[in-house]
């Protein structure tokens, strides 16, 4: 089965999202999200992680740990 090749109308990714060491831990969705597009809650482990980077697994979204923040 051959998928359509994606089409300029498609959206760019969202940038990451900033996180600081005080918003630890961190889940996903975030207490700020709307009630509409929440998913299960899944915890990242975003300050053990090398790049300090955590993709949602359920939604994609991306978030990095702001060593200044």
């Amino acid at each position: 089965m051959n998928l359509p090749e994606p089409t300029s109308s498609a959206r760019p990714p969202a940038p990451p999202l900033r996180i600081a060491r005080a918003d630890l831990p961190l889940c996903c969705p975030r207490p700020s999200d709307t009630l509409w597009n929440m998913h299960p809650r899944v915890y990242l482990p975003i300050a053990d992680l090398p790049e300090q980077r955590a993709v949602c697994p359920y939604c994609g979204a991306t978030y990095w740990l702001d060593p200044h923040a």
